[in-house]
């Protein structure tokens, strides 16, 4: 990884395309948020776009030997890990984008929002029939600190009855209970158990900031959302860029 000129640039070492991390670019969101131009494409790049966004990088090129980001072990640790002690974190700084006046994107049951906010404040609810999760919210003020402690290691989850089906189309063929949380009715399935106890509402907190972070700069606002997923954070990307009202470039 190396710094780039012009936002967060995805280098594909087997095919020598590069594609850059922008809503955009946005070219699919089940499951994971997959990012292409033309026909390159790079799949799963959120839990790396938040550790970056965490630290205040938003200028970098990434070589990746494939179509996929690793999954690690299913959460952003890894890559914050790796990168804290590299990089000096720029905070909000210039180049920060300000919410002016409030967005959302909705669907059933769910929604996203953007608020006028000084900061980047993140306030998240999950609802899910899984007694292993149910009602979970958390609410956080976004720094390199915080982000490491706080959000960085909650890992991907998943119901353990999905996985077969999911492999069968093409999807989770890496999943095991060392990349992600398993659960099964009122069980987590993985031996060792939980790293936070609302670990699951964690895990969509470190989604939404690498998902905002596809606006390629870091935005000063409130993000409030209940039973979002990426398709959501998208569609809220594409809302707040639709009118120029909606928003400032901080400089």
């Amino acid at each position: 990884m190396g710094p780039g000129e012009d936002g967060v640039v995805f280098r594909r070492a087997d095919t020598g395309a590069s594609v850059l991390a922008s809503w955009r670019n946005v070219a699919a969101t089940r499951l994971a948020t997959v990012i292409g131009e033309g026909p390159s494409s790079v799949r799963t790049v959120e839990h790396l776009m938040a550790a970056l966004s965490a630290l205040g990088v938003f200028s970098a090129t990434v070589e990746i030997d494939g179509a996929e980001v690793p999954i690690m072990d299913g959460s952003a640790a890894p890559f914050f890990d790796a990168l804290r002690d590299a990089v000096e974190p720029a905070g909000e700084g210039p180049g920060a984008i300000r919410v002016l006046r409030p967005v959302s994107a909705e669907g059933r049951d769910a929604f996203a929002t953007l608020i006028p906010f000084e900061g980047r404040r993140f306030d998240v609810g999950i609802d899910f029939p899984d007694a292993a999760i149910g009602i979970q919210r958390v609410t956080l003020d976004l720094t390199a600190d915080t982000f490491g402690t706080d959000v960085a290691p909650a890992r991907t989850f998943g119901r353990l009855a999905d996985v077969g089906k999911l492999r069968r189309r093409g999807y989770a063929r890496g999943a095991s209970l060392d990349n992600a949380v398993a659960v099964d009715g009122a069980r987590v399935v993985n031996p060792e158990g939980l790293r936070f106890p609302d670990e699951f509402v964690r895990h969509k907190l470190l989604d939404a900031v690498g998902d905002l972070a596809l606006a390629e700069r870091p935005i000063l606002g409130l993000y409030r959302s209940h039973k979002a997923g990426h398709r959501l954070n998208y569609a809220l990307l594409a809302a707040l860029f639709s009118d120029g009202r909606n928003f400032q470039f901080v400089t």
